[in-house]
């Protein structure tokens, strides 16, 4: 099977590869490690998530985004690189065309660096296309048609809301609080409340496991273990649901409020539309269980999370590939 177009949702939390007609091939996480001797990189992905917090002096496990957009150029190339040559296999025949997701906000700078990154590592040609706009072609939306459709995409390190029509974005924010924000204020939470240091892996737990965005009684309550900030000591603490909400409750308002800065921007016969439509949430951050319920009670839009959210802008990727000429207004730079 050669493979000639791949689709790279490159995320600050994970990176999706997708080929059409075969579908989501790769999700991993947007991780590297590099040993600090020799600056040489020694694994990438679930390897190097495996190492975060459990290195030697000698090993730095690290993301090379930071809040969506490339902090490191020389180990985001060699991500790519690795990402490519995995979807295409053992044999190379055609050098890929590569489509990549980037954030609504990315400046000229940032566009070209991932540009020369894809190309660094292999492409045949780059195209880049706005968050937004990939996750709303992947959850369905008819971004062409002339009317409003709104999507919030909740990611690792942004949260992009965006009004679309007739291909492209009307009105836009873009806020660097999203999923990895949120893992943090939990920790923090139980470090100031408990007297307790956990990791970023066990935030991300506690917040799958009892978190939500309103207070649901039915997710209870969980053993949380960590280090005794006091005597140095593991030590196991519970925490319950109503923790978590209060915990991340001002991140939350955050995001609230870049949807209510997007819905005051928008034309009111744009605004007519989303209201009998509704908006659509993506990413990791439309799983938190209450979302939509926030989002509709805050800004009195119905909203809705769309099937299998954390794949939309993935999806979106491969169906743009697939149909370029459809899409050609949508797409932001190309090379």
């Amino acid at each position: 099977m050669f493979v000639k177009k791949i689709g790279i949702d490159l995320g600050t939390a994970n990176t999706l590869v997708y080929v059409p007609k075969r579908g989501v091939i790769i999700n991993e996480p947007t991780v590297v490690a590099v040993s600090i001797d020799d600056n040489r990189i020694l694994a990438v992905g679930n390897e190097a998530k495996e190492m975060i917090g459990k290195t030697p002096d000698s090993i730095v496990a690290y993301r090379p985004l930071r809040d969506g957009v490339i902090a490191d150029y020389k180990v985001t190339q060699a991500m790519l690189a690795y990402f490519i040559s995995k979807a295409e296999g053992k044999i190379r025949i055609f050098r890929p065309e590569v489509m990549i997701s980037v954030p609504a906000g990315v400046t000229s700078t940032e566009r070209r660096a991932v540009i020369e990154a894809a190309m660094q590592a292999g492409a045949r040609a780059a195209y880049l296309v706005k968050e937004p706009v990939l996750a709303a072609i992947g959850a369905g939306i008819p971004i062409n048609s002339p009317a409003g459709n709104m999507i919030v995409d909740i990611g690792g390190g942004t949260s992009e809301v965006a009004v679309i029509s007739l291909g492209g974005i009307v009105a836009w924010s873009s806020v660097r609080v999203a999923g990895d924000k949120i893992d943090r204020a939990i920790a923090e939470y139980i470090k100031k409340k408990h007297n307790l240091a956990i990791g970023e892996r066990t935030a991300e737990e506690v917040k799958i496991q009892i978190g939500s965005a309103l207070h649901n009684s039915e997710r209870g309550s969980m053993e949380v273990r960590g280090r005794d900030l006091i005597e140095g000591l593991p030590k196991t603490i519970e925490i319950t649901n109503k923790e978590v909400v209060d915990a991340i409750s001002s991140e939350l308002r955050e995001i609230i409020k870049a949807i209510k800065a997007v819905l005051q921007e928008t034309p009111p016969e744009l605004s007519a539309d989303i209201i009998s439509r509704g908006m659509i949430l993506s990413g990791g951050g439309a799983l938190l269980n209450k979302m939509d319920e926030l989002v509709t009670k805050a800004t009195g839009v119905p909203a809705y999370v769309a099937d299998e959210p954390l794949l939309c802008v993935v999806k979106g990727t491969g169906i743009a590939l697939e149909n370029l000429e459809v899409y050609k207004r949508s797409i932001m730079s190309k090379r």
